[in-house]
Formats: structure tokens, C-alpha cells, sequence
């Protein structure tokens, strides 16, 4: 398709994102916005035949780490082809800035290895609107805004020790949040299982949430524990959200391990119960029964102490072998459902693929940590299909990938990693969206809405053209654990503020995303 300022979709079905029911109309955009939805319109514009496609709004997938993966491949083809036009990143506290002066940027860079796929990406930013002048510069295909990230917040002012931040660190990490926030960034995202935050107390967050709260910003969590204390770790969320007003979202809602199989009910009965006393909490999950870790996940929050350059060294006393062991011996999961899925050696690691069981278990976990420290990451069983279904149904729940913007071509192609970098969009929504209406909604306004973003998602006169043409027929995921760098089937069309992105599965090479900011609109 050419390049034009004007297009007509004519044809198709309207889902508007908002879970009103599908209309028969054409859309109009101009100009990079929607000019109009009406049942029929003449004009002398470039049609699209969208005969028999559902057009809807761009998915708002605000759960993503493609912080730094965007910068290495703005092509964004994963996501892209997918349907996704906006991508959040920062997620799970594993954001890239701020840096401010006396930050140790390799040891944070090494505790947010799960991002960094390409060494040759140079930090060059110290805060977070360096950072998104960054991704502006690199042109990404799809449009990006940002969280801040806990775990550089944290490292940055009080280093990589068991121990509590103490008043004047408190106040200097509320004042470089207050800062970002003010610059654009739509929230705060913690992850409670990454150091240096396992050894953040309760009135760390309780401090950094009244700062979000004043702001009437998002904050996003990954809890404590998804497996044995998955409940009282969504009550810690709630917890703070009660004592600080802070919108909240707890993310990639699950329960790991058989033996907690449907605790996701009790999670969402405590969501439920703060909700109806007047707060905002929500929760996100993608359409799979295993998730993805660095694999220094399964070490013991002690083992972890100082940094990834103290605690590898560390897993080769013997000693130290020996605690972690006896620490495994209840694990909720098997070795035989952990997978590795990456390492810094590179796609002709022999490990690459194979069960860490296959591998021989607890000494293989450790021999591969000792050797290349934050360097792994696994893919994860022991969930539940009976959890998934009883997450995606539930009134507060949203879908969002926990993925990345990966290039099959590139250098994030390597690894086998999860496939819901390619495929959670598809996926959700043709095997699991019983209404379709509803479910597009959970894909577009309600996350746009949820981030701050309400302006997106939405398909009417107005609203930015990120727009999606697909076919219900024919939409799926074909990525799988063993082959997952294939891109998704069935999406027609991917309008980016209204440039032609994605046109019958091939990109156009058009990279029309733009940078967002939660109080100023739009840049880049």
C-alpha cells in the first residue's frame, strides 16, 4: 500500500474498543486520526477492502520489557504483527533509568539482564527523559511510553544490601520518582523476586505509592510470590493500595505450582474486597500456563546479596551449594518444567531448549549461574489452564504480554524464548474470547485507560489512527516453545498513527510510533 495521509477501511466490522457490540461501518482517517465511523462513506480516498475483518483499535499491551529490545530492532516486528501499536515498558521494576550521579550502572545493568539482549546497546542516558529521547530517536514502529522502573530507583540510592532504606535514601528515591513522573512516565513498577527489591520493607513502598497517588499515576507490581505465598503477597499490594489511594495493578496474575492451583481465586476475592471499600486495582495476564524468569529467580533472596558480580562467584563455595540445595528440596516446581530459554553464550549453547532435569537438576541450575551469573533465563511450567480461564474472565483482569518486542532476523531473535513475544494477542483471542466484543476491550481502551493513556484504545472520531484490521477467522499464534520466533497469522492491517505498518503480513517498513508521556500528550 502507498503512503498516504488519507484512508478509507470500508467494509469490515467495528469493535471500538469500548465492548459495544460490532457495528457494520467504514473508518475514515486523516491526517493520522479517525475522521469518521459512519455505516457508509463516500469519499475519494484510498480504500482498504476490509470485507469480512473485524477494524478495532490497536492493542495497548501495558506489560511489556522492550525497553532496551526497541532500541536494538524499532522495527518492533513481534509485536507489531501481532496487533499491538503501544507498548509500556518498565515493567516488573525492571526499568533502564533514572542513573543519577553515583549509580552503579553496570550492576544495575546486570540486574536487569532479563532486558538486555544486546551488549552493544550504550547506556547513555541518566534519566528517564534521556532514556525516551533514546527510543524517539530510534524511530520504533510502534508508540512507547514508560514506567519507572524500582529496581534501578532502589540500586541507584541504596546499592545491592540487605537492608532498609533509611530516611534520607527514602526521601532522595521519592524525589527522583516525583521527577520522572513529572517528565512523562505513567507509574512506578516494582518486582519484589529481583534484587535488590527482595530487601525493600513495606515503608519503602508505602513511601514511592504516595508519590504515585499525588501524582495520579499507576503503580504496577509484581508481587513477592507467585507460588506458596502468592495470597499473602497480593494482600501486601492491596495492602498499600488501601493505606495510599495508589491506582494499582498487579501483574501477570497466576499460581505457580500444583499444589496452589486455584489460589488465584482467594488473590482475586482480596482484589474484589479492596475494589468495593473504594479502591482501584486491577490485574493482567497472558494466555499461557508457563512464564519466563531469569533464572537466578530460583536462588534464595540471601544468595543474591550484593549484585550479580558478588553472588556468582559465591555459588561456587560449597557451602553455599549445599544451603541452596537443601532450600530446593520443596520447590513447587519440578526441574523437568523449567526450560533454559537464553544465555549470553549464544544460540549454540547446548543447554538451549533443554529441561534443567535433562540438564541434572539443582547442581546444572547452579553450574549455570555460577557461570554466567545474571547470563540465563528459563521458561516456567506448573500453572494452571482451570487459573488462566478464571483470570481472563474476571472483571478486573486485562490481557498484556510480559513480553518483548523481538526482531526473528536480529539479535533479539536468538534463544528459544516464550512465545507470548509473538503470539499473546492472537492467541487470546482466538482460542479464549468467548465475547469478542469484550475481549478487544480488554485489549485496547480498559489497559489505555488503566496506564493513564485514555485517549488510546478507543476507535472514534478523534482518537489516534492505531488501528487494526483482522480477520476472526483466520487470527492465531504460531509460535511455540520450540519454535517461537513465528510471527502471527491472520492480521491484515496495522495502522500506526494512521501510517500503514503491517499490510498482509508483511511490514512495510514504515516506523511511525511515537513517544508518550502521561501529562503532556504526545512527542517523538
Amino acid at each position: 500500500m502507498e503512503s498516504h495521509s488519507t484512508l478509507l477501511l470500508q467494509g469490515g466490522t467495528v469493535l471500538d474498543g469500548t465492548g459495544s457490540p460490532g457495528i457494520a461501518a467504514d473508518v475514515l482517517i486523516r491526517d493520522g486520526a479517525v475522521v469518521a465511523v459512519e455505516a457508509v462513506i463516500e469519499t475519494g480516498a484510498p480504500v482498504f477492502d476490509a470485507t469480512g475483518r473485524i477494524v478495532c483499535p490497536g492493542f495497548v499491551d501495558l506489560h511489556t520489557h522492550s525497553d532496551l529490545t526497541l532500541l536494538s530492532g524499532p522495527e518492533a516486528r513481534s509485536k507489531v504483527h501481532q496487533g499491538v501499536t503501544t507498548e509500556v515498558v518498565g515493567n516488573c521494576g525492571l526499568g533502564v533509568a533514572p542513573l543519577p550521579p553515583g549509580a552503579d550502572i553496570e550492576g544495575i545493568r546486570a540486574a536487569v539482564s532479563y532486558l538486555d539482549l544486546d551488549p552493544a546497546i550504550a547506556w547513555d542516558w541518566r534519566d528517564l527523559p534521556g532514556y525516551l529521547a533514546a527510543v524517539a530517536a530510534a524511530r520504533p514502529s510502534v508508540n512507547v511510553a514508560a514506567l519507572v522502573g524500582h529496581v534501578p530507583l532502589h540500586a541507584a540510592v541504596c546499592g545491592f544490601e540487605d537492608r532498609p532504606a533509611g530516611p534520607a535514601e527514602l526521601d532522595r528515591m521519592c524525589g527522583l520518582l516525583a521527577d520522572a513522573l513529572g517528565a512523562g512516565a505513567l507509574g512506578l513498577s516494582t518486582g519484589l523476586v529481583y534484587p535488590p527489591l527482595t530487601y525493600a520493607r513495606e515503608e519503602e513502598l508505602v513511601a514511592l505509592a504516595r508519590v504515585v497517588a499525588a501524582a495520579g499515576a499507576v503503580f504496577t507490581w509484581h508481587v513477592r510470590s507467585y507460588d506458596d505465598g502468592l495470597l499473602d503477597s497480593v494482600a501486601q499490594a492491596v495492602r498499600v493500595a488501601r493505606t495510599t489511594g495508589a491506582r494499582t495493578q498487579i501483574s501477570h496474575l497466576a499460581a505457580v505450582g500444583r499444589r496452589n492451583w486455584g489460589a488465584v481465586r482467594g488473590a482475586l476475592d482480596l482484589v474484589d474486597a479492596a475494589n468495593a471499600d473504594g479502591c482501584e486495582i486491577g490485574v493482567d495476564i497472558y494466555p499461557y500456563v508457563h512464564g519466563n524468569a531469569p533464572l537466578s529467580q530460583l536462588l534464595p533472596a540471601w544468595a543474591l546479596e550484593g549484585g550479580a558480580a558478588a553472588w556468582a562467584p559465591r555459588l561456587r563455595d560449597p557451602g553455599v551449594r549445599a544451603r541452596i540445595r537443601a532450600a530446593w528440596v520443596d520447590r513447587p516446581t519440578g526441574w523437568d518444567e523449567l526450560t533454559v530459554s537464553w544465555t549470553s553464550r549464544g544460540d549454540a549453547d547446548p543447554a538451549l531448549g533443554r529441561t534443567l532435569a535433562d540438564l541434572g537438576g539443582a547442581d546444572a541450575a547452579l553450574d549455570l549461574l555460577a557461570e554466567l551469573g545474571a547470563g540465563a533465563m528459563m521458561t516456567a511450567g506448573g500453572r494452571s489452564e482451570d487459573d488462566l480461564r478464571t483470570v481472563l474472565a474476571h472483571p478486573a483482569a486485562v490481557v498484556a504480554s510480559d513480553g518483548l518486542a523481538l526482531d526473528p532476523g536480529g539479535i533479539t531473535g536468538a534463544g528459544v524464548p516464550h512465545p507470548r513475544s509473538y503470539g499473546c494477542f492472537p492467541r487470546y483471542l482466538s482460542r479464549y474470547a468467548e465475547n469478542l466484543p469484550d475481549a478487544v476491550r480488554r485489549c485496547t481502551s480498559e489497559p489505555a485507560r488503566r496506564i493513564g493513556l485514555p485517549h488510546l484504545g478507543v476507535l472514534r472520531p478523534g482518537a489516534p489512527a492505531d488501528v487494526v484490521v483482522f480477520d476472526p477467522r483466520t487470527i492465531a499464534d504460531t509460535a511455540t516453545f520450540t519454535a517461537p520466533h513465528q510471527l502471527a497469522t491472520g492480521i491484515d492491517l496495522v495502522l500506526v498513527g494512521g501510517v500503514p505498518t503491517v499490510e498482509r503480513g508483511t511490514h512495510t517498513g514504515r516506523r511511525a510510533g511515537r513517544v508518550l508521556h502521561r501529562t503532556r500528550g504526545t512527542t517523538g
